[in-house]
């Protein structure tokens, strides 16, 4: 290689010295979710989820409230003036904090009738409800369940189904669980 001419290549670095390192991804999203639930816990009620995504109409924030421990009967489901009202306190604090750099739009709205179950205290929490299973290893010999939740015990997942007979659903083999609409 004598006498050929060698290229260098420049890295481009940015190099930012301030007084905490910053996560661009998560600590909005972080910022948000302080926000919602300082709202959220002034009203009596909780934060479900919290999401920022990015669709073809533009930047979404959606936040999902919920009542605290409620089990979610018709009569303490969350309404349209709870979705406003945190609307309107939470647009305040983002509008004040910009905590996206971006334009986005708010949504608030509650987890839904037909909710995701992602927790044990979840499955506890709506004994008695209606509830869709699925499991990753069969349970005899099947890996979807729909029926009555009768409560945990011991790492399983009690679901009583229309027949009478009561399935135990270890958590460890769930993948997906939501509760079903009931008329």
């Amino acid at each position: 290689m004598l006498g050929s001419r060698l290229k260098w290549a420049y890295a481009h670095f940015f190099y930012f010295r301030g007084a905490r390192e910053v996560n661009v991804t998560t600590e909005p999203l972080v910022r948000i979710r302080a926000a919602a639930e300082r709202v959220a816990r002034t009203l009596g009620l909780e934060i479900w989820d919290v999401q920022n995504r990015r669709e073809s109409k533009g930047h979404v924030v959606r936040i999902y409230i919920d009542r605290q421990g409620q089990e979610n009967t018709t009569k303490e489901n969350i309404s349209i003036d709870d979705c406003a009202q945190v609307s309107r306190q939470l647009g305040t604090i983002l509008d004040v904090e910009e905590p996206l750099l971006n334009t986005y739009t708010l949504e608030v709205s509650s987890p839904g009738l037909d909710r995701p179950l992602r927790s044990v205290e979840d499955y506890r929490r709506f004994t008695g409800r209606l509830a869709k299973i699925v499991v990753s290893e069969p349970v005899d010999n099947q890996k979807a369940f729909e029926g009555r939740l009768r409560g945990v015990d011991d790492g399983v997942v009690l679901l009583e189904n229309t027949k009478g007979h009561l399935h135990r659903l270890p958590v460890v083999f769930i993948t997906r669980g939501q509760l079903a609409v009931e008329f």
